[in-house]
């Protein structure tokens, strides 16, 4: 039986899993899915990095950039910190994205790698539900230039240095003065990314349809300096008033270093992810079960 995809992409985590037993496994792991894609009539390429490190021969490989052009289908196998490097790579080409999780399920990698032959098998004929989640476009502005530009599928948090203080941010939202805030950061959340770093602040849970943003103060000054959701439509610039040694990740993946006076500009990217899910899932099915919702009760 023919897969709806005719080339399927596979990118592992190798960064860190390129040596050693736990290598080995995942390189198994990927061989394993390699050979049930082309069981199922898929042609199969390997991103190049993956293939290199994790030592896999015999299949073509591509870059992230090639497989953006000619791939049908992404097949992302490791954790959700994987799928968020990949993910705003291939943004802009429009290429659907499957997560397969080896180890606890994630957020936006919600299939478990046993039996993920039971799972992917219908969804390669088409028994699907997509999903796009919306990106972050920033830029650190020094001095009327910009000298850092990045994406974000989470979040960009803006964090003082280890051993200063706290940090003086005045935060505009469309050119409207917000506030000056003094803490130790602050947190521009996707919906996405209401479920990491912004729900340990304090942040809401934000479902992905929402067109917004959650801004997220880290340990405030002012006890009400809150959490605030805003629509994802609008610009956001915070300013660096005060503070030494800070910087601002973006998905903790991508680092700039801030100076007084720089600006941090926010908008929503023109890309969007897209997430393929198995028919019939639903976000609130994970937020159950890695938020241990249903610990002590009986479910229905």
């Amino acid at each position: 039986m023919n897969s709806n995809f005719r080339q399927v992409a596979l990118i592992g985590k190798y960064q860190t899993l390129s040596s050693g037993a736990t290598g080995a496994s995942s390189r198994q792991a990927l061989e394993d899915i390699a050979h049930f894609l082309h069981s199922k009539g898929c042609e199969v390429v390997f991103e190049h990095d993956t293939a290199r490190n994790m030592g896999i021969s015999g299949y073509p490989t591509m870059s992230v950039a090639t497989i953006g052009t000619q791939c049908d289908l992404g097949l992302v196998v490791g954790g959700d910190g994987t799928m968020l490097a990949i993910g705003r790579q291939l943004a802009c080409f429009g290429v659907p994205l499957i997560g397969v999780n080896q180890g606890r399920l994630g957020f936006i990698t919600d299939i478990r790698f046993d039996g993920f032959a039971a799972t992917l098998g219908p969804m390669l004929q088409g028994e699907f539900e997509e999903e796009h989640r919306s990106l972050i476009h920033g830029k650190v502005v020094r001095d009327g230039h910009s000298v850092f530009d990045a994406l974000a599928m989470n979040d960009v948090v803006i964090n003082r240095g280890a051993t200063s203080g706290m940090v003086e941010l005045r935060v505009e939202v469309d050119g409207h003065f917000v506030a000056n805030q003094r803490a130790d950061g602050l947190i521009i959340a996707t919906p996405t990314g209401s479920t990491a770093y912004s729900l340990s602040a304090g942040g809401p849970l934000l479902h992905p349809s929402i067109p917004g943003w959650v801004l997220a103060p880290i340990a405030p000054h002012t006890l009400s300096n809150r959490p605030i959701v805003i629509s994802n439509a609008t610009e956001i610039a915070i300013e660096m008033v005060a503070g030494r040694d800070a910087g601002a990740s973006f998905d903790m993946q991508s680092i700039a270093s801030l100076m007084q006076g720089d600006r941090i500009v926010i908008k929503r990217s023109e890309h969007s992810v897209r997430f393929l899910h198995p028919k019939g899932w639903s976000y609130f099915d994970t937020l159950r079960q890695k938020l241990h919702w249903n610990e002590g009760v009986t479910a229905p």
